[in-house]
């Protein structure tokens, strides 16, 4: 298993990553073969094209407002909202302005 944060420690995760000026980053919080956990932030205008997961996906929005297409339905989603991207359905995210979020992965 892969890990940015220790065991038992408490952590704010809108506070666990930092916006970079003209840039999307990531930072993995757990990876395992059952799915993975991670933080991401992303500048105003910056975006994922779209495309499909083999897995669900969980998304939190931790901070500011993003769009959220799935199935080419848009959705709009700010800070404590979240959504549920399924399996093999195409889906595309833009941020509407600089946000943070947490992508949890499902495999199993």
């Amino acid at each position: 298993m892969k890990q940015n944060f220790e065991f038992g420690q408490i952590c704010t995760l809108k506070e666990s990553i930092d916006y970079s000026k003209g840039a999307t980053v990531s930072k993995i919080v757990t990876k395992n073969k059952c799915g993975s956990t991670t933080l991401f932030s992303f500048d105003k205008g910056q975006n994922l094209s779209e495309h499909t997961a083999p897995f669900d996906a969980i998304v939190v929005i931790l901070d500011g407002k993003c769009e959220i297409s799935i199935a080419g339905k848009q959705n709009i989603l700010s800070e404590g909202q979240m959504i549920i991207m399924p399996a093999n359905i195409p889906h595309a995210l833009e941020a509407v302005e600089a946000f943070k979020m947490m992508l949890v992965m499902i495999k199993v």
